[in-house]
């Protein structure tokens, strides 16, 4: 059964996610006063029915899931390859730190992470499960897969390579997203985007090289 147990989360780490998360929720909010206004707006200068029509287009706008995401990034530590090896596989993977970073609770057990997350001031929360399997590459290399889902649902899949080389260990991970999302989740991929590399370095992980692929399905 899983259970709730204190976990070690590196502070420097956390700290980048707390502020990545103070930035988030405004600009996730303005989205939903954008929504509001349209349909004020609207209401003002016609009447209530377009306005509500005006409104409904709006929601279905922004939470219409078609955007698609994937990317490789490199990182180079100076940790050995074990040691980063199990930092993946454990309660804190290093690039899961906006979710561990601002969760409520950590829960361990059954070979598998869960991490609980409010917002809107505790009135909702998410789950958001993380499965791990690792083995070795044919180089001797450790792969470590890492399967997450919100909710019940499937989110992200991240595929790590650790190995080591002449100037330190180096870890080199792909990521899927298994979930397609919308435009209200736009602010927080801009807001990731200027914090991430800060909370790698945190837990002594530099960024090398990184590509991302975004797409719109159609």
């Amino acid at each position: 059964m899983p259970s709730t147990r204190t976990v070690d989360r590196p502070r420097e780490a956390r700290a980048a996610a707390q502020r990545y998360l103070r930035r988030e929720r405004p600009l996730s909010a303005l989205i939903v006063l954008g929504v509001v206004a349209g349909f004020l707006g609207t209401y003002v200068a016609t009447s209530l029915v377009p306005a509500v029509v005006v409104g409904g287009l709006l929601v279905v706008v922004i939470r219409a899931p078609v955007i698609e995401s994937r990317g490789s990034v490199r990182l180079r530590t100076d940790e050995d390859a074990e040691s980063v090896a199990e930092s993946f596989t454990g309660a804190t993977p290093p690039i899961l730190v906006f979710q561990w970073g601002i969760a409520d609770e950590i829960l361990t057990g059954d070979g598998r992470v869960t991490y609980r997350i409010s917002y809107l001031f505790g009135l909702r929360s998410v789950e958001m499960t993380v499965d791990t399997r690792t083995d070795r590459t044919p180089d001797g290399g450790r792969r470590i897969v890492l399967e997450a889902t919100v909710d019940g649902q499937p989110w992200s899949t991240y595929v790590v390579t650790v190995d080591t080389r002449d100037d330190g260990t180096v870890a080199e991970y792909e990521y899927t997203a298994d979930r397609r999302f919308g435009l209200r989740r736009v602010p927080q991929r801009l807001v990731a985007n200027r914090y991430r590399d800060e909370a790698l370095e945190a837990q002594g992980y530099a960024v090398v090289e990184r590509h991302e692929q975004y797409g719109v399905a159609v």
